[in-house]
């Protein structure tokens, strides 16, 4: 069932989150024949931030282009640029929260794919920010529980009563990286947790980030590469990208004009790369407010265009 074209959208500042899921295991550099290599697993808040082995903590720099390289990365946009799709305003981003194992839990009400979600209840705080909130967006709510390890995530979430009414949410144990099962989405339309994919201050304070990051592409096609487990489209035009893609930043890019928080968000994609979650604006990456973001600094990624992106091969695309 696909999911309405959703964009990444708000933030807010000084909350935080973690992930939890329920089928097989995600695709592996065995698994897609890329010579991918393992990176230490990011941790945060007393937890990994899913396996050093799960594919969105794999190192993909030595990974081999996929042949429809070109083809895809044209169709996201050749001269378009890279976008920071988050920084020190609060209302621009996708918040998080950060919670102790005692949260008290509350109902969750599913509206639109709830045969897809997670039953509730989910531990989500009565102050918990709301991406979007108070303007047309996808209205993500992110809940990380310490102790647990476990990342409660919402889609278009709007308090009802003692709980929430929500379009899909979706639990992930992060230290299991189990996907989702095959055709399910999740609180993203590719099936995939946002939180780990979230470009954090934190990381960038400590002078590197270890994951790849979230992007928006303007349309895909009508199939997924693992670890995404569902399509948002019913395009057969194989020239678009699928969910799941992963694009890297090529080699042969020069960094040398770059500094500061913008240039270690570019090695981060030249090491980890870029994973097609959602349909929206071209090249948009996803990251969580923090007032501490330098936005003038953030703003040299928009000096990076779509060619300096080439699409990895990671595994087959599959199909509903």
């Amino acid at each position: 069932m696909s999911r309405p074209q959703l964009r990444p959208l708000l933030v807010a500042a000084g909350l935080c989150a973690a992930a939890a899921t329920t089928a097989p295991v995600g695709a592996t550099a065995d698994r897609s024949g890329a010579s991918a290599r393992s990176a230490p697993a990011p941790h945060q808040y007393g937890c990994p931030i899913l396996p050093p082995t799960n594919p969105l903590n794999r190192d993909i720099s030595r990974a081999p282009v996929d042949r429809h390289s070109a083809d895809y990365v044209a169709s996201i946009g050749l001269s378009a640029h890279l976008h920071a799709d988050f920084g020190s305003n609060p209302a621009y981003g996708i918040p998080y929260a950060v919670v102790g194992p005692r949260q008290p839990r509350v109902p969750i009400s599913f509206t639109e794919f709830g045969g897809e979600s997670d039953p509730g209840p989910y531990p989500v705080p009565p102050g918990a920010r709301v991406e979007g909130a108070g303007a047309e967006g996808d209205r993500h709510v992110l809940v990380l529980q310490r102790g647990s390890c476990r990342l409660y995530e919402l889609y278009n979430a709007r308090r009802a009563g003692a709980g929430w009414d929500a379009g899909s949410g979706a639990v992930f144990n992060l230290r299991s990286g189990r996907l989702r099962p095959e055709g399910w989405t999740s609180a993203d339309a590719a099936g995939l947790p946002i939180f780990p994919l979230l470009a954090r201050y934190g990381e960038v304070r400590a002078g590197r980030i270890e994951h790849a990051l979230r992007v928006t592409v303007p349309r895909t096609q009508s199939g997924y590469i693992h670890p995404a487990t569902h399509l948002a489209s019913s395009s057969a035009d194989a020239r678009l990208p699928p969910m799941g893609l992963r694009l890297r930043l090529k080699a042969s890019f020069s960094l040398a004009r770059y500094h500061g928080q913008a240039l270690i968000v570019l090695r981060a994609l030249r090491r980890f790369g870029l994973i097609v979650a959602d349909n929206g604006s071209p090249w948009f990456i996803t990251g969580a407010p923090d007032r501490r973001w330098d936005d003038e600094d953030l703003d040299q990624l928009k000096t990076v265009p779509g060619s300096a992106f080439e699409a990895v091969y990671s595994g087959p695309i599959r199909r509903r």
